[in-house]
């Protein structure tokens, strides 16, 4: 049975081969196992852009409003609607966010410690989760999408499961 993986570049590095298909899919050829890449939607590339601005001002340690602001003003590629209220919403609600996620994780594993973009795309669910209309479930599918295509292998679970605790509520 044929592997399939999320949107997007693989995490190994290694060499395959690539095709694209009529509908866009593309298949790559990876050590035996064939991988399908589907184009990201508009509103989950929305949210990696989010993803990119907030982990960026963590690395810079700006603030993700000036990021978002250098990005919006370079245009180029152009800053989606969702992105900028991902990001606004994040920053004016961080607070509470971040206690959201500590209070769904072990007490001997706190927020600092958690990878930086696992770290962002529990903060970008949560806002979603909290301050949006966006079904939960669509919130942690799209988190954990992301985590799956840009983070750890083992981020995919650990965010699904931080993510239906944060959606349980306290």
């Amino acid at each position: 049975m044929p592997h399939v993986a999320a949107p997007g570049p693989r995490r190994s590095g290694g060499t395959g081969s690539r095709a694209v298909t009529g509908e866009g899919a593309e298949f790559e050829k990876v050590s035996g196992d064939i991988q399908v890449h589907k184009p990201m939607s508009a509103r989950t590339k929305a949210r990696k852009r989010a993803l990119d601005v907030l982990f960026e001002s963590e690395a810079k340690g700006v603030d993700p409003l000036v990021i978002l602001d250098e990005h919006v003003r370079g245009g180029e590629p152009p800053v989606r609607e969702f992105t900028v209220a991902l990001v606004r919403g994040v920053a004016e609600h961080a607070a509470g966010i971040d206690e959201r996620i500590r209070r769904a994780t072990a007490p001997d594993w706190p927020l600092e410690r958690l990878a930086g973009v696992d770290r962002n795309l529990a903060r970008i669910a949560v806002f979603e989760i909290d301050y949006t209309d966006v079904a939960p479930e669509a919130a942690i599918a799209e988190a954990v999408l992301l985590a799956d295509e840009l983070s750890t292998d083992d981020s995919p679970a650990f965010l699904n499961g931080l993510l239906a605790q944060v959606a349980k509520g306290d």
